[in-house]
């Protein structure tokens, strides 16, 4: 890397709002909000990573942009077996779609009532992407944000290509990197003292869009990592964070045609 980039420590916080001050706190600002879960992550990383990394790059993004931090959904979608181990490891809390989308749609209206200039919704539980992005069409946008700009992603979306060729040159793809080489990486630089020393690697990610019922556990993961943590590093982590930053800034500058 080429210079030294530090990440924000101070950031506006909605809940830290009185009632009166939010409409002038809010007018023409960008309203951040990190959605996550709570799913196993294997033997060396916490059951949060699917919200720390989401959070992390949003409290950033507050600060970057003189925005303000929502507090994040901690809660997601199921996790399913080919993407996050399913449910056969301990921990995973988890709600059914249904529910997800009602929430994030009953949420959304919400918002749309405060009238922030920009919404941006950074996801980071892989099942949550195509829910979110239902609830956000289906709560009917033009007339819940008629004034507001949306923007909902997840994090590994702005994760270019040619970055992944030198990084990741055997990467599995999104649906397999779980609890492997990014996740891992980027929570050494996040929050490297959650990171447990084991490192276990798994040599047949599953395929993505197949779904096999009976699950055998052994051969989709190895205690729950879903491809491999070799050459996972701290260092990794904070170049991936800040490649993702300048996806962000870069999406957020550019126009639709």
């Amino acid at each position: 890397m080429t210079g030294v980039r530090h990440r924000a420590t101070r950031v506006s916080s909605y809940g830290d709002l009185a009632s009166p001050e939010v409409p002038a706190a809010l007018d023409g600002a960008t309203l951040v909000w990190p959605i996550g879960g709570l799913e196993q992550h294997g033997p060396h990383l916490p059951l949060s990573v699917d919200f720390d990394i989401p959070d992390a790059l949003a409290r950033q993004l507050a600060a970057d942009v003189g925005g303000v931090l929502l507090p994040g959904q901690p809660l997601s979608a199921r996790s399913l077996p080919q993407s996050g181990g399913g449910s056969h490891f301990p921990g995973t809390v988890h709600i059914d779609g249904a529910t997800f989308i009602d929430y994030l749609t009953q949420t959304l209206r919400s918002l749309g009532r405060l009238a922030p200039a920009r919404l941006v919704v950074v996801n980071g539980h892989y099942e949550n992407e195509a829910l979110l992005f239902e609830a956000i069409d289906g709560c009917d946008p033009a007339r819940t944000f008629p004034g507001t700009e949306v923007l909902a992603f997840s994090w590994w979306s702005l994760v270019e290509e040619d970055w992944l060729r030198a990084h990741a040159p055997e990467f599995p793809g999104w649906h397999a990197e779980h609890a492997a080489l990014t996740e891992t990486s980027l929570m050494m630089y996040l929050r490297p003292e959650l990171v447990r020393a084991v490192r276990v690697d798994h040599p047949t990610p599953p395929a993505a869009g197949v779904y096999r019922h009976p699950v055998d556990v052994d051969r989709m993961s190895s205690q729950g990592v879903l491809s491999a943590t070799t050459g996972s590093s701290a260092e990794l982590g904070e170049q991936l964070f800040w490649h993702v930053m300048d996806g962000i800034h870069r999406t957020l500058s550019s126009k639709q045609r």
